[in-house]
């Protein structure tokens, strides 16, 4: 497995190694004392959430409060899609900025977006399945969303792509209105929260 960190810190992509043969192949798709070794914590899991998405379904920007957030590890079971890691802490070196990742069941990858982080993905093909790996239960009091066209943050959707959102993502602020109303987590309360996760014992 070879884990290799992103330009926005606090997110990693995932390479397993797979091992194929005659009656198909076997591969450790999630490693939480490998991920350990670049978090300085084990991440917590206590909740697994699988989407299935048509074609063109653009889930996100998706965030939680910090503390507690919600740190998630994505990957793609069935077809594929493109995943995005995007900067919403206030005060980060890289706010604003993201980077995108194709998961699919070839080179079967999978994304760790530490707790703060925005998230999203599109879906590229028809009955697409994602799995995330969650450290928090779902908290529809704390959770938040940012409108996934924003033009401020840009998002690159893949060719040909007409984006299906739902109401909710639909309905969400824009990064600026987003901040303005102080619903953005903030930089050092994330890295505070980090510095607090290394010290409980797991």
């Amino acid at each position: 497995m070879h884990i290799e960190p992103l330009s926005i810190a606090g997110a990693f992509v995932v390479t397993p190694r797979q091992f194929p043969d005659d009656r198909g192949v076997f591969l450790e798709s999630f490693r939480g004392d490998r991920l350990a070794e670049h978090l300085g914590h084990r991440p917590d899991i206590v909740q697994t959430n699988v989407s299935v998405s048509a074609r063109g379904t653009v889930r996100g920007i998706h965030f939680a409060d910090v503390p507690p957030g919600q740190g998630k590890y994505v990957t793609a079971l069935t077809g594929s899609l493109v995943d995005y890691v995007i900067d919403v802490r206030v005060g980060s070196p890289t706010f604003g900025q993201w980077e995108a990742v194709t998961l699919d069941t070839t080179d079967r990858r999978a994304v760790y977006l530490s707790e703060g982080l925005g998230h999203a993905f599109c879906a590229l093909e028809d009955d697409t399945t994602a799995m995330y790996l969650c450290t928090a239960t779902y908290n529809p009091t704390g959770e938040h969303g940012i409108h996934p066209l924003d033009a401020e943050v840009a998002l690159t959707l893949p060719d040909g792509i007409e984006p299906l959102l739902s109401a909710k993502d639909e309905a969400a602020p824009t990064l600026a209105d987003a901040a303005a109303s102080g619903l953005l987590p903030t930089y050092a309360a994330c890295t505070a929260w980090a510095a607090t996760l290394a010290e409980l014992p797991r």
